[in-house]
């Protein structure tokens, strides 16, 4: 995933780079070090799988955030994480800020899962209703709605259309939608990214005014500017998904809304200030 955050580097960064404060820096070793063991070793089970695979687990609504993608995603995540966290770390004191970062990640973790849930189970439906009335239409919106970076479909259906009732042809259709169905519903999440976007949510809303200096961006922008920005971005792009896109970007719309919770029943019922 190339997260934005990546192309960040903000005076807090520059600060704090090179003296992390004790959670931050025991979050980044943990989360460098599954990653070298994931490379070796698989932890496959590690992963949030969706709610009724057979490969999900409770634990792994925990674990997934310490589980990346590849080199380009844990970089980027560790790099907000050092970024911003340290601040934090300093404002709330290493306990709060790790309940903040693990119940951020966690509530994600099932927010996301909550949509993921829905949309499998709209693909099910589409699947169901192919098999009970096979059709070249019906064969093209499956694959428009659910697999829109698929190439070739057309042909088929356009066969399929000309020829609903060939027994070989739509045989071959229902095994295709199976096939990616199965390979969705199997399909996990991994990343930090959800508990990142509460660190950077919180960020924003305890140092609004803090300038942030992109890479590609010549001009500073505040810090509620930019989460604000990105926030309405990853509201865009996770209802109007593009072909290849494999972000998962409710969970860093629920990393955000988890984040903006916490915050406002820390603020109710705070005991000192932070």
């Amino acid at each position: 995933m190339l997260l934005l955050v990546a192309q960040l580097i903000s005076f807090a960064s520059l600060r704090f780079m090179f003296n992390l404060t004790p959670t931050v820096r025991i979050l980044l070793f943990i989360n460098i070090g599954v990653f070298l063991l994931a490379t070796q070793l698989g932890l496959g089970w590690l992963a949030l799988y969706p709610v009724g695979s057979q490969s999900f687990q409770p634990w792994q609504f925990l674990t997934y955030m310490f589980m990346h993608g590849g080199l380009g995603h844990i970089f980027g995540n560790m790099f907000g994480l050092i970024s911003f966290g340290p601040l934090l770390e300093q404002r709330w004191g290493p306990q709060r800020f790790l309940t903040f970062w693990l119940i951020c990640g966690i509530g994600a973790g099932i927010l996301y899962s909550g949509v993921r849930f829905y949309e499998l189970n709209k693909m099910n439906e589409a699947r169901l209703a192919f098999q009970q009335e096979p059709s070249g239409v019906a064969f093209a919106d499956f694959f428009r709605d659910n697999a829109p970076e698929a190439r070739g479909f057309e042909v088929v259906a356009a066969a399929l259309q000309r020829n609903p009732d060939d027994a070989g042809l739509i045989a071959s259709a229902n095994e295709t939608i199976d096939a990616i169905f199965s390979r969705s519903f199997n399909s996990p999440m991994v990343g930090a990214s959800g508990a990142l976007f509460g660190i950077l949510f919180a960020f924003a809303y305890l140092f609004p005014n803090t300038e942030l200096m992109l890479l590609f961006f010549p001009f500073p922008i505040k810090a509620k500017y930019f989460v604000a920005l990105y926030g309405i971005y990853e509201l865009y792009a996770g209802f109007k998904r593009v072909p290849g896109d494999n972000v998962a970007h409710f969970a860093h719309l629920g990393g955000i809304l988890i984040g903006f919770i916490l915050l406002k029943l820390w603020e109710r019922n705070r005991t000192r200030m932070y």
